[in-house]
């Protein structure tokens, strides 16, 4: 339905007013008919001389028109004048009402001209763009002379009347776009030649050429246009359906696989926001009107076998990636040392194919929802790279600990990915993945955290005996001797990942510690008070050890252990109760039975104490734990005693 109506040259109220400036045909009556049109040669060389005075008044106008081109309106004028004098005239000659249409016939040659040579590189002069100005000022009065001679009497009516210029002159805008577009095929710019297959060729070739002209027009040749004719939008809008009929045409024959995301692009992406958005062009177009440059079915046609194919590639591979690399886990060989740590290839690899994927999503899909239809296959890869890694340890090969290095750099670099990631994962896919990747992590630091927790539970096997109470033993002192040790081998894991694991360490120390601490049997207040003065030591001790080791994010640690060495140090109810409740209301997770086990340790409470603090710290708890920032610690110290405790406790009062 567009096509046509531009085909008729009755665009849009946007782009012109139906019979805006044109003349209606004259009514009734039969009429001689104004002769077709022809090229300048074949109009000079076929025409037949009548009369010697014919032949000299000819050759007088031809002189003239050829002194004078820029000054078609000038001609126009002078032919108007010429013919309002003849037919105001009761009775004129034949010859003279020949003589005056050959000359608007030889006017129309030069105006047709004029218009056709608008975007030849020699006419976009000063001089050409005065001519063509003078051109379609020309136009403009032939169609006000149509007008003036529209209600007047069929047999006064000159027989060329109306003209229609401006119908005329708009199909040949037409010609001329659906010229130029077929002309820019034929161009093999370096651009084009750099492209894989002829429909993208052609596309490109198109659109260089679409983008150039309306460039063309809005710089130079819209200035010789009157306003009202909003010749940008005119050509605005033949181009674009020029463009979208050989699009069409491209499209309903089938294409490549390949050329699918390109034909998209240009649709989707470069045609609607670098063209029709050129700082130039930008608010002047009116692009509500032009609508895509593909129907919607067809739209939707190729964007779905786009995104289909897309999936699949993606899926493969992915799919490729995990298979390289547990090959390479099974043959036995020791991952890449680069910069003196392991490294392996699989995030790099990963994050180039979801990115590229996306990065070419963005520019051929306008709904950008969509992109999660891709990136689901990033959420089942990193299951199955988890699952992966968790065989991997299971079979504990030769080169486990080497391989295990390497994929916790993959495991942070993929993290970092993900959760800079905007626009491609939904919300709730990030949550996912990241949860995919702390459990692939955890498994990979279980690897070497897990060999070290009997180690360190043998070490801290002497807290609360005698000599570590009364200073005689250092406990923490060899334990931390001996983690030096461990963590000096781990000099080929990557610092940051590094970093993380003596964290996850420093925190497994201290569960240990607090675990041995609740599970101890006080035998007096005095050793409780002289313990608790060796638990702040330990704390600082172990705080410095893992600060230097490059920790510095647990240091909550060492105040926690504080914190609980104060509750034991303390003997008026009224202050443990205080110190209880501060505990809480900092780790969210220090739950009632914990609360109990703690308790459990000290002299002089009596149940009713017991009670009243644990009722403080359930009034005080905040409402929403999720808001509470602080970390988690408590709900790793899991007691199996700690319900046999509190039933001993509730038994005896």
């Amino acid at each position: 339905m567009v096509l046509d109506l531009w085909r008729i040259f009755v665009p849009c109220n946007c782009v012109l007013n139906k019979g805006a400036g044109s003349a209606e045909e004259n009514p009734g009556g039969t009429r001689r008919r104004l002769p077709k049109l022809k090229i300048p040669a074949k109009i000079w060389n076929n025409r037949k001389v009548k009369n010697q005075y014919e032949e000299h008044e000819l050759e007088g106008e031809q002189q003239d028109e050829q002194q004078h081109e820029e000054q078609l309106n000038m001609v126009t004028r002078k032919l108007i004048l010429r013919e309002d004098e003849l037919f105001s005239q009761d009775s004129h000659s034949k010859e003279e009402e020949d003589r005056l249409q050959k000359d608007y016939e030889s006017l129309s040659i030069q105006i047709w001209m004029a218009v056709n040579n608008t975007f030849t590189p020699s006419s976009l002069n000063d001089k050409h763009l005065e001519v063509l100005r003078n051109a379609v000022d020309s136009i403009q009065q032939q169609e006000m002379q149509d007008q003036r001679w529209r209600d007047c009497s069929k047999d006064k009516v000159p027989v060329w009347r109306p003209q229609r210029w401006l119908s005329t002159h708009n199909k040949l805008l037409q010609t001329m776009v659906e010229s130029r577009l077929t002309e820019a095929t034929k161009d093999d710019s370096d651009e084009a030649k750099q492209l894989s297959s002829a429909v993208k060729k052609q596309v490109c070739q198109m659109g260089k050429r679409l983008k150039e002209d309306l460039l063309t027009v809005v710089r130079t040749v819209k200035d010789c246009y009157p306003t009202k004719m909003d010749i940008l939008n005119v050509y605005g809008g033949l181009y674009h359906q020029t463009f979208s009929d050989r699009l069409a045409s491209l499209t309903s024959s089938g294409l490549e696989v390949d050329d699918y995301s390109y034909v998209l692009f240009w649709v989707n992406h470069y045609y609607p926001d670098e063209i029709l958005k050129h700082e130039e062009l930008d608010g002047q177009i009116k692009t509500a009107c032009l609508g895509s440059l593909l129907l919607q079915d067809n739209l939707k046609r190729l964007e779905e076998q786009y995104l289909s194919h897309r999936e699949d590639k993606v899926k493969q591979w992915l799919n490729t990636v995990l298979k390289k690399e547990e090959e390479s886990w099974l043959s036995g060989n020791t991952p890449e040392l680069i910069d003196s740590y392991f490294f392996s290839p699989l995030a790099i690899d990963v994050i180039q194919v979801v990115n590229s994927s996306l990065t070419e999503f963005n520019y051929a899909i306008k709904d950008q929802s969509k992109a999660q239809r891709l990136t689901v296959h990033l959420e089942n890869f990193l299951s199955s790279y988890r699952r992966s890694v968790e065989d991997l340890v299971k079979a504990n090969p030769s080169n486990l600990h080497s391989v295990i290095k390497a994929q916790l750099v993959c495991e942070q670099q993929l993290r970092d990915y993900i959760t800079g990631q905007t626009g491609g994962l939904s919300e709730e896919q990030r949550g996912r993945c990241l949860d995919t990747l702390t459990a692939l992590r955890d498994c990979g630091y279980q690897c070497f955290t897990c060999p070290l927790h009997g180690k360190i539970k043998v070490y801290l096997g002497p807290l609360w005996t005698s000599p570590w109470v009364d200073g005689s033993l250092a406990v923490v002192d060899p334990l931390l001797n001996f983690l030096k040790q461990q963590l000096d081998d781990l000099s080929d894991l990557k610092p940051a990942c590094k970093q993380v694991l003596v964290c996850k360490l420093h925190q497994n120390v201290v569960v240990q510690y607090v675990k041995k601490t609740m599970k101890t049997r006080m035998k007096n207040r005095q050793q409780q008070v002289a313990g608790s003065q060796r638990m702040v030591e330990d704390a600082k001790k172990i705080g410095s050890f893992f600060e230097e080791e490059g920790c510095s994010e647990t240091s909550w640690l060492s105040e926690m252990l504080c914190g609980i060495a104060e509750i034991l140090r303390l003997q008026d109810p009224a202050s443990i109760h205080l110190e209880v409740v501060n505990l809480a209301l900092k780790f969210p997770d220090f739950s009632g039975a914990h609360v109990s086990a703690l308790l459990s340790l000290k002299f002089g409470l009596s149940a009713l104490d017991v009670r009243s603090i644990r009722a403080s710290v359930e009034e005080n708890r905040p409402l929403d734990v999720s808001a509470n920032q602080s970390p988690l610690f408590f709900s790793r110290v899991k007691l199996k005693w700690i319900d046999k405790k509190i039933n001993q406790m509730w038994t005896k009062s």
